[in-house]
């Protein structure tokens, strides 16, 4: 399969858009789209961005995400690379597009200094956990909350 990965642009958010439901269908939870596309322009898209975003493109169409940010870890008093969001669309998956988007970002939280890449997944989306384990990722069993404001 051809492909690049490259920044996400403001006339893809459509698209990414699209995605991030299917995303949400695949992890079981709850999405609607109704002003996600503004919302992403406005974090994506500022003069100082805080949340940065990759696409899989192909000639004609955009068929993954990987969406990270950098935060400060506490306990190791030092910056993190922390994966927000990987999707594939189905037909993209098996071809090593995953591994080479964890590398991407390997490489981006090096040269920003950071300690370690953290993200999370569902404990039911074994696919994923046995990917995540065959590219050298350790697991933490901890429990994820979530408080409404």
């Amino acid at each position: 399969m051809e492909y690049t990965i490259r920044n996400c642009e403001i006339t893809d958010l459509p698209k990414l858009v699209v995605l991030c439901e299917k995303h949400a269908q695949y992890e079981k939870a709850d999405y609607s789209p109704e002003g996600k596309e503004e919302g992403l322009e406005k974090i994506l898209f500022t003069s100082k961005p805080e949340h940065f975003c990759l696409v899989v493109s192909t000639k004609h169409d955009i068929i993954g995400y990987v969406t990270y940010n950098f935060l400060y870890s506490t306990w190791d008093a030092a910056e993190i690379i922390h994966m927000d969001c990987l999707f594939l669309e189905e037909n993209a998956r098996n071809y090593g597009i995953g591994e080479v988007l964890i590398k991407k970002l390997k490489q981006i939280g090096k040269e920003k200094n950071c300690i370690n890449m953290q993200w999370r997944t569902p404990q039911f989306n074994e696919r994923a956990i046995k990917f995540y384990n065959r590219i050298g990722a350790k697991g933490k069993d901890k429990v994820c909350f979530f408080l409404d404001l």
